[in-house]
């Protein structure tokens, strides 16, 4: 299993680094990116962390699970976006998450089309992303997220119908922010079944979107 939406401590989740991809690696996970939230504010302090601890991680356990460090820049103002998105980029091999227009949040519009616009790797909750910006994406290689997490996943239908129609690739994610909120192969597939009606083939695609993507980062 793959997961490339999570957050530590470092940001608002409840575990360190360690333990939550110990859990994971426990839930059977093959794969995961720590991707605390940012902006101007703390991308300096947060990534050189991140960065260290992956590193540390897949020197000791990365026979068993792979640690990607990663970012999930969240409210900032449009214009910064770009220029966060460019400072992490020098960073290394960093995944670059933009926290989307999601449903159940006052994400300042615009934020989808300037996200992809920038080159992130991952739009996560898209809400209610247009045919526009889909298919922007689509040619862009940004991925668009559905996602399990409570509240966000109210715009996945939306999401997943849209990007069909554009042509742009999905992933699936968790964003966890604690133990509980991990997930294992049957979960993943129940919630896309059961929320989409989606085929085997269809879900098989979508994690395979996953796999394409990590291998930017592995």
């Amino acid at each position: 299993m793959i997961d490339l939406h999570t957050h530590t401590i470092f940001s608002d989740g409840s575990l360190l680094p360690s333990e939550l991809v110990r859990r994971a690696s426990v839930c059977g996970y093959e794969v995961i990116a720590l991707t605390d939230h940012v902006d101007s504010s703390n991308i300096d302090f947060v990534l050189p962390r991140l960065i260290k601890v992956s590193k540390d991680l897949n020197r000791f356990w990365g026979k068993k699970i792979k640690v990607i460090p990663g970012v999930e820049i969240t409210h900032a103002p449009l214009e910064l976006i770009p220029r966060l998105i460019k400072y992490a980029r020098r960073k290394g091999k960093v995944l670059v998450v933009v926290h989307g227009e999601s449903p159940v949040e006052p994400v300042i519009e615009g934020t989808n089309k300037v996200a992809v616009e920038a080159g992130a790797d991952i739009l996560a909750h898209p809400g209610k992303i247009t045919d526009e910006v889909a298919l922007m994406a689509s040619k862009t290689g940004v991925c668009l997220e559905l996602t399990a997490r409570s509240g966000h996943l109210e715009g996945n239908r939306h999401v997943y119908g849209v990007a069909k129609r554009n042509g742009a690739r999905l992933v699936f994610n968790s964003d966890a922010h604690d133990m509980d909120d991990l997930l294992n192969d049957i979960q993943i597939k129940t919630i896309l079944e059961e929320s989409l009606d989606l085929t085997i083939q269809e879900i098989e695609q979508i994690l395979q979107n996953s796999c394409q993507l990590v291998k930017k980062f592995i």
